[in-house]
């Protein structure tokens, strides 16, 4: 998933929690489902920045290159005003758009 373009918001919003139980019937069941994608973001997230960060390291680092590296810079702002997992997460899960199941309901 493309996390630069989710609509999810920037910052803390109120929700009405009846709506997180609608698809499993168990608010608590919602949560961890939440949980669980926001791990998995967090993850994905951390490894990207780090490979994109990676391209910028060389063996013979100095003091003066670590302060003038600005396109180092510029990836690691765009990163940090990307929302936080939990907030695409759960927007994720409003828009009924992550897959889970539940192996104690629905044995397959």
């Amino acid at each position: 998933m493309d996390f630069k373009k989710t609509n999810a918001n920037q910052s803390i919003v109120t929700r009405d929690i009846r709506k997180f139980d609608g698809q499993t019937g168990n608010i608590y069941e919602a949560v961890a489902i939440m949980s669980k994608r926001a791990n998995q973001i967090s993850t994905e997230l951390k490894e990207e920045l780090t490979s994109k960060l990676q391209e910028f390291g060389s063996n013979n680092d100095n003091l003066e290159e670590i302060f003038e590296n600005r396109e180092q810079i510029e990836v690691s702002k765009f990163y940090e005003k990307l929302p936080k997992p939990s907030l695409i997460a759960v927007q994720e899960f409003l828009e009924e758009k992550i897959y889970y199941r539940n192996p104690t309901k629905n044995p397959e």
